[in-house]
């Protein structure tokens, strides 16, 4: 479909509305245009990955910014724009502004949405900076989900709000910072607040607010949408009230395993897929227990909700290692064999390779060799084979464990990976970031912080820097190359046609490497830290890269907050991260490249 006929179609959906295969059709041509960025990783599959190839290696090092756009708030910009057919749609944290920019008049703003919070209730219970990922987009609708747990849908063409629902309440500790996402014809929200004992779920509407269904992260089959019979767990059912047994008593009730990461869908299985975090409280000693299904990828038929099968990557979590990050879908040869792969970095420190069909563990392999809590996972059980010298369960509170690799934050954290089918690899931000992790007895009190540890956090062995980019090869396990950071890659990445590969960095780079050697063509210094995530788009015939910059987040936390002085503050980021002041500042801003 041409864009003319593709813009008149959007602009009947936007006036009239549609649902069903309508939607779902009209989203599938809007991605299938690279000139056009249309959710929160360009497609259902979260590959991050761009048919545009204007940019290449022999021109890349002549990208100048084109324009730049201040959003007007201070603290961490997480995410990345949409970009539909001529308007460009900007987020940015609390207070969760959105702007719509006219890119056929020179970036005017069109409209500004700015919703009214309670600031005093909702910002003291957001843990890890004020952030929000991003937007989503259907039936002329873009999607927001708000700080104070209000999703709402405001009419694309003039920003008014055409329907919203507010689904939980930051007054016990529950907040939203994650996308919304929109697939087929439902929009899925989570849920954010596991340091403050929130039970995790995912929740489904239709496009014109209604509630479809809900599904937990803990607690009875029925709250979970699991089926003892049919949902599978390697490959064999989970039983009956699988995550009930897997709890004392009903500490499964303040339990965490929230949802505020990313989300990857495949039409034809009509299935959708994302991770559930870190089971409440931080100190395990009190969670006795495998806490199912804290720390573990599902996989849910969309239109029921219910859970084909699922696997838990770190049963009875010691660490604060959340398994929200994104799933990239590829279809890729293992052993011979064509799979349908479901492709997962997570914290831990292991790259999981699944077939996203059944749900079985095809590789798992450390992404970082430093990892030192496990040795390897056992790919008959699934299970980590854990190294005793690091647990802090067997340790117990007031134990400080030393030498912890990766730290809480992980090996990756949610800053989202690219894939080029063109090379066949993964793109992989990383952190390189070890601690010392104690735990204490806490007690829970709704809307009070529930952790129960202290950590302390340094660079891994073997060197002074923070972070990694890497080149991951998921078939094997194994990476391709890697290029060391200053800081942790903390930078959504984005992969080319054109075998380019981008990234930004803490101090404020944005950076573009040849996808198949690593090899930097080129860097530009933005006006802050860069904790947002790269992508690209076409415009009357010239391709742009695009980036938020902003530090904050849970490692520019120490910026964000400077009260915050004690190494051990922001859960132990701030001592890490003290050096990054001597390379930024707090900002707020969209900057566009071109050539």
């Amino acid at each position: 479909m041409k864009l003319k006929t593709l813009s008149i179609a959007m602009m009947a959906i936007a006036t009239t509305g549609v649902t069903g295969v309508a939607v779902a059709d009209e989203i599938r041509l809007l991605q299938e245009n690279p000139n056009n960025w249309v959710s929160a990783a360009g497609n259902y599959n979260n590959q991050r990955y761009s048919k545009l190839a204007q940019i290449t290696k022999d021109n890349v090092a002549d990208l100048k910014m084109a324009w730049s756009f201040s959003t007007g708030v201070l603290r961490g910009h997480e995410g990345n724009a949409l970009v539909i057919d001529g308007t460009m749609y900007v987020h940015t944290p609390f207070p969760n502004i959105v702007f719509a920019l006219d890119l056929n008049n020179d970036g005017a703003i069109k409209w500004k949405y700015e919703p009214k919070q309670d600031y005093d209730e909702t910002v003291p219970v957001m843990c890890c900076d004020t952030v929000n990922r991003g937007l989503a987009y259907a039936d002329g609708k873009i999607y927001l989900a708000q700080a104070d747990n209000v999703l709402v849908a405001l009419n694309m063409g003039n920003g008014e709000v055409v329907w919203s629902h507010k689904r939980d309440t930051a007054a016990r500790g529950a907040t939203s910072t994650a996308a919304p996402h929109v697939f087929k014809d439902k929009v899925l929200v989570g849920i954010s607040g596991g340091e403050f004992g929130v039970r995790g779920y995912i929740k489904a509407y239709d496009l014109d607010g209604k509630e479809m269904w809900q599904a937990y992260s803990t607690g009875p089959d029925a709250e979970m949408l699991m089926d003892p019979k049919k949902t599978m767990s390697m490959l064999k059912p989970v039983g009956k009230e699988s995550s009930l047994k897997s709890w004392k008593g009903d500490q499964w009730k303040i339990g965490g395993g929230t949802t505020w990461g990313w989300y990857s869908y495949d039409p034809d299985l009509d299935m959708f897929y994302y991770g559930s975090g870190n089971p409440s409280t931080w100190n395990p000693v009190q969670r006795p227990g495998d806490n199912k299904w804290s720390m573990t990828l599902f996989g849910r038929d969309l239109d029921t909700g219910v859970a084909k099968w699922v696997y838990q990557m770190t049963p009875h979590d010691e660490w604060d290692y959340d398994g929200v990050n994104e799933n990239i879908l590829v279809d890729q040869k293992i052993k011979g064999k064509m799979r349908k792969m479901l492709v997962h970095f997570d914290r831990n420190g292991f790259g999981y390779s699944m077939d996203r069909v059944t749900g079985e563990l095809l590789v798992a392999e450390k992404f970082d060799p430093t990892v030192n809590w496990a040795t390897s996972i056992d790919m008959k059980t699934g299970l980590p084979n854990r190294v005793a010298k690091y647990s802090t369960a067997a340790n117990g509170p007031d134990v400080n464990t030393q030498g912890i690799c990766p730290a809480a934050l992980g090996t990756k954290d949610q800053q989202p990976a690219a894939y080029s089918p063109r090379t066949g690899l993964f793109y992989v931000p990383t952190n390189h970031v070890c601690m010392d992790y104690e735990p204490f007895e806490v007690e829970y009190i709704s809307g009070q912080p529930y952790v129960g540890a202290t950590l302390e956090m340094f660079p891994a062995p073997g060197g002074t820097h923070l972070g990694n980019f890497i080149a991951w090869d998921a078939r094997v396990g194994k990476i391709v190359w890697s290029n060391p950071e200053r800081f942790s890659a903390w930078s959504g990445a984005l992969a080319t046609a054109s075998d380019l590969v981008f990234y930004g960095t803490l101090e404020g780079f944005i950076k573009a490497l040849d996808a198949q050697t690593g090899r930097e063509l080129w860097r530009f210094k933005t006006a802050s830290g860069i904790i947002g995530n790269v992508n690209t788009y076409k415009h009357e015939g010239t391709q742009y890269i695009a980036i938020l910059s902003g530090i904050g987040g849970w490692a520019g936390i120490g910026i964000a907050i400077p009260s915050l002085k004690k190494s051990s503050d922001g859960l132990g980021a701030v001592g890490a991260y003290s050096a990054l002041s001597s390379w930024t500042n707090l900002g707020g801003i969209l900057s566009v490249f071109s050539l």
